[in-house]
């Protein structure tokens, strides 16, 4: 196999080892007395139904795993529930309605993502002490559950969700002003539920799986205050021109809590960056590569992020033709994160996605197809989505830079205005994978292939 298809296989390894509906079912046991979650065990005679409410890009796997795991309920504990998922992740499962809260490719919250997310506070409000909640919450999951306060806008927690994307705010600063902004979020969807017991099962797509910035915490009692979110919002607008004036004015309100929560709750992580990584890794080992293990904390700029990897590619290359004892042992380069892109302010606007920008930016600073020889880099999300794109991510060889030559591309122009998905298109080094139902962040896999 080339060095680029094997790339591709090792990051797919990675995707595989987070499949959704697998994480679900291995954490999920039910025997004819007894429903084990996550360790959590739950005599099936003291439940009179099971509610299964969530949102996120992994929802219908989630949701698949559920019902393949409850297969054997007995027949009188009756398994209902509503998800929220992108549109082109909807399918017909029995007893789980399947709620497209947004199209496909645009990770932004909509009126039907509301009218869902209504109805899932509708259901869980309706149950009793006797009932089981399982959440089930990923990545994608603050579009997907929108329910904002009376006070602000759907339209103006939109623009403000923009305004700090387009500034460069990572998720973390991101999620702390949503969940102000929100009757669900921070804790606000369990102040709902009236069941006796919520157990949480969570796929991590933020570095560090803090419970409470993954989807916004909906069943997590958030710890930050509106002036945590005043404070976010001056980083990246000083002035207090650019987000709408009835956010300030609700912030600066001190909003009480929307009470206590009505149900004891545990929320446990099942997925994660890292399980994609040690997946990668044990297939890159497997195809005979010595694996440089670059972590799960890699965030920041895209643009920097793609031009550090290209530079450590680029050095193994050098230390692997000087070093006897590594000759004939090719490298491979893993780092897991997800980083952030500063966008331009061009009209019209590029597209492209954090993923294709870093590779991008890689391509930029070393545009000569004779720096990658032996070189292969990959970037690609997790979830099959990078930015408002239908692409996971991208990648780059020489035999890509080839082709950038003949066609008189030039990296720095589309770099520029962050227009990397044309760039890529017209040398067929997108990484197209459709939705993967599953979303830990992004995995970057670098090959230092043998010397000729």
């Amino acid at each position: 196999m080339s060095l680029r298809e094997d790339a591709v296989a090792i990051w797919k390894a990675g995707v595989a080892a987070v499949d959704s509906e697998r994480l679900v079912t291995n954490n999920i046991f039910c025997t004819d007395d007894i429903l084990k979650i996550c360790g959590q065990e739950i005599p099936l005679q003291d439940l009179n139904r099971i509610e299964v409410v969530g949102a996120g890009k992994a929802g219908t796997g989630m949701a698949r795993g559920v019902l393949h795991a409850l297969r054997d309920l007995p027949p009188n504990i009756p398994l209902t529930g509503w998800v929220n998922v992108p549109a082109d992740c909807v399918q017909e499962l029995p007893g789980i309605h399947l709620h497209p809260a947004r199209p496909a490719g645009v990770n932004e919250p909509t009126v039907e993502g509301v009218a869902g997310t209504e109805e899932i506070l509708r259901r869980v409000s309706a149950l009793n002490r006797n009932d089981l909640c399982i959440v089930l919450i990923s990545g994608g999951g603050s579009a997907l559950l929108p329910a904002p306060v009376p006070q602000v806008t759907l339209a103006d927690k939109l623009t403000t969700s923009r305004i700090l994307a387009s500034h460069g705010a990572p998720i973390h600063d991101l999620n702390i002003v949503r969940s102000r902004l929100s009757r669900v979020k921070g804790g606000g969807l369990l102040a709902h539920i009236a069941a006796g017991r919520v157990i949480t099962l969570i796929i991590s797509d933020v570095v560090g799986d803090p419970l409470d910035i993954i989807a916004s915490g909906p069943t997590v009692e958030t710890n930050h205050s509106p002036n945590d979110a005043l404070d976010v919002l001056q980083k990246y607008d000083p002035d207090g021109t650019l987000v709408p004036a009835e956010v300030y004015e609700w912030l600066r309100s001190e909003p009480l809590p929307s009470g206590a929560p009505l149900s004891a709750v545990q929320n446990f992580v099942i997925g994660s960056n890292n399980v994609a990584m040690l997946a990668a890794a044990a297939e890159a080992e497997k195809r005979g590569y010595r694996v440089l293990d670059q972590g799960t904390i890699n965030d920041g700029d895209a643009s920097r992020h793609g031009e550090q990897l290209f530079r450590t590619l680029s050095k193994l290359r050098g230390d692997l033709s000087a070093a006897s004892e590594a000759k004939g042992t090719p490298l491979c380069v893993l780092a897991g994160g997800e980083t952030t892109v500063q966008l331009a302010e061009t009209d019209p606007p590029g597209k492209g996605g954090r993923n294709q920008e870093a590779v991008l930016a890689a391509i930029n600073a070393a545009p000569n197809p004779a720096d990658w020889q032996n070189i292969v880099l990959l970037s690609g999300g997790t979830d099959g989505e990078d930015g408002p794109t239908d692409a996971a991510g991208a990648f780059a060889d020489s035999d890509l830079l080839i082709r950038m030559q003949k066609l008189n591309l030039s990296p720095s122009a589309y770099l520029r205005n962050n227009n990397s998905y044309p760039f890529f298109q017209q040398l067929d080094g997108l990484l197209m994978t459709g939705p993967t139902h599953t979303n830990v962040m992004d995995l970057a896999v670098g090959i230092v292939g043998n010397q000729p």
